[in-house]
Order: C-alpha cells, then sequence, then structure tokens
C-alpha cells in the first residue's frame, strides 16, 4: 500500500480514537456540505489495488483547498472556489511506477439557493499540469459543475456534478470529454460519527466508456477550538463498468480542517 494512504488512514484512525475534542451533529453536517461557506484545507487519497484488465493498481492524493467569497455589488450571491491539486502514481510501460503532479482543477460555484434545498452552479477548468503523459490528458478542458445538498436532522444528501470537454492541448493526444457524477449520502450518529457513501459515476462521452462504483464508509467529525476536523474511510466497489483499465476496487480515505 502506498505510504500517502498510510498517512492518510493514520490521520483518520487518531481522529477517530481521539476523546479530547469536542463532536456534534452540526460538525458532521458542515463538514461534509460541499456547499458550507467556510474555508478548508483538505488530503484524499484513492488507492485502487484492482483494476479491470490488469494486475496493476494507482493511486490518487488530493490536495484540495476551499474557499468561500461574500456577496458583493457586483456578484450578488456568496461563491465557492475549490482547487484540487493531484499527485498521481501510475504504471509505466518500461515496468515499475511513478509518481508526479496531474492535471490540476479549479471550479467557482455560484450559491443560487441558500435555504432548503441548496443550490449552486459555476465554471470550472482542468489545467493540462501533468508532470508525465500517464498522469493526465494532455488537454486543457472547461465547462461546468452543479452541485445540490438537502440536510435533515440525521441525513444529509446531495450530488456534484461536473461536465468538461478539451479546447486545447496537445495536437498528438486525443481530445476529451467526461461527465462525471458524484452522489452523497451521510448517516449522522451521536458523538460526531456517521456514515457515508460517494462513489464518482464517471462517464466517457468520446468513447462510452464508463464505471458506477458504490461505497460505505465511516467518519467522524470533531470540533477543535475554532476548527472542525472530519475524518473518513470508504471502500468502494464498482457495480458497473464498461472498458478495460477501469477501478474495480478503491479504497478511499480523506481528512479535513475547516473554519467553523
Amino acid at each position: 500500500m502506498p505510504a500517502s494512504i498510510r498517512r492518510t488512514l493514520l490521520l483518520c484512525s487518531l481522529l477517530m480514537g481521539s476523546q479530547a475534542a469536542f463532536a456534534t451533529e452540526d460538525a458532521v453536517d458542515k463538514a461534509n456540505d460541499p456547499l458550507h461557506l467556510a474555508t478548508s484545507l483538505s488530503l484524499q487519497n484513492y488507492y485502487t489495488p484492482e483494476i479491470y484488465g490488469t494486475d496493476q493498481h494507482t493511486n490518487d492524493t488530493l490536495f484540495r483547498a476551499t474557499v468561500p467569497f461574500a456577496s458583493n455589488d457586483v456578484i450578488p450571491v456568496p461563491q465557492i472556489m475549490r482547487l484540487t491539486v493531484p499527485v498521481a502514481t501510475r504504471p509505466q510501460q518500461s515496468g515499475g511506477y511513478d509518481t508526479g503532479i496531474g492535471d490540476i482543477n479549479l471550479f467557482d460555484i455560484f450559491l443560487l439557493k441558500q435555504q432548503g434545498i441548496k443550490l449552486g452552479i459555476g465554471p470550472l477548468l482542468t489545467a493540462d499540469s501533468a508532470a508525465q503523459d500517464e498522469m493526465g490528458t494532455g488537454q486543457w478542458q472547461a465547462s461546468l459543475a452543479a452541485v445540490a445538498v438537502n440536510s435533515t436532522p440525521r441525513w444529509l444528501s446531495g450530488t456534484l456534478v461536473q461536465w468538461q470537454k478539451s479546447f486545447t492541448g496537445d495536437e498528438e493526444r486525443s481530445h476529451v470529454e467526461t461527465a462525471t457524477f458524484q452522489p452523497f449520502l451521510v448517516y449522522k450518529m451521536s458523538g460526531g460519527w456517521f456514515l457515508r457513501s460517494s462513489g464518482v459515476w464517471t462517464y466517457n462521452v468520446k468513447n462510452d466508456d464508463y464505471y458506477i462504483p458504490a461505497g460505505l464508509g465511516v467518519g467522524r467529525a470533531m470540533v477543535v477550538g475554532k476548527h472542525i476536523i472530519n475524518g473518513f474511510i470508504e471502500p468502494q466497489w464498482t457495480v458497473a463498468h464498461h472498458g478495460d483499465y477501469q477501478p474495480e476496487f478503491t479504497l478511499y480515505a480523506g481528512v479535513s480542517i475547516m473554519l467553523k
């Protein structure tokens, strides 16, 4: 197992075993709501030891920063800007594995509805920033992202939808067009504990390849001073797919720190 996911799992286990911090159901809501207006930093890891059509594995570590912006005279609704910097580990044709920066993603969500079912939509941009061909698409991509979130006393649910299409890049590499649909469901328990499911369904518009994972994990959100610290572990199994080299099983884990 890669060192990155071992470190992430260690941080999660320390958080889940901690008794020093204060845990509330409100903290669970805030820590897992992608439309909550608070600054946060997170580290997430996708380790995929089983892939259809090969005996090799992959790993993706995501460094993510989320920053909200208040409404103003020019833009009358709040915004949430999210930057994701991936570090990818991929097999090499010559044998072995290599690790480096992948394609950096940025989106800016305009929060159009803040009561009841919250709704947000905005532009996204994915940069051709990969260190090597295997770690990215070789294309600049842009389009839209949309988020919907609903919260009840026991459940937090919603979805994140992204569609993006390449508009420039390496002429020797194929243009890309992908759509992702990430439904998420959180069941809030006592003491800051929660159950969660959040697989990212991915569809390649160009060749009709797709995979649909289903996950079930556990996490805990804790209030530490002026911050909320959140950790989770979620195994995910692919329940439907088309095309080779799609993930068969993925271990997803993450930790985040958020201003209350």
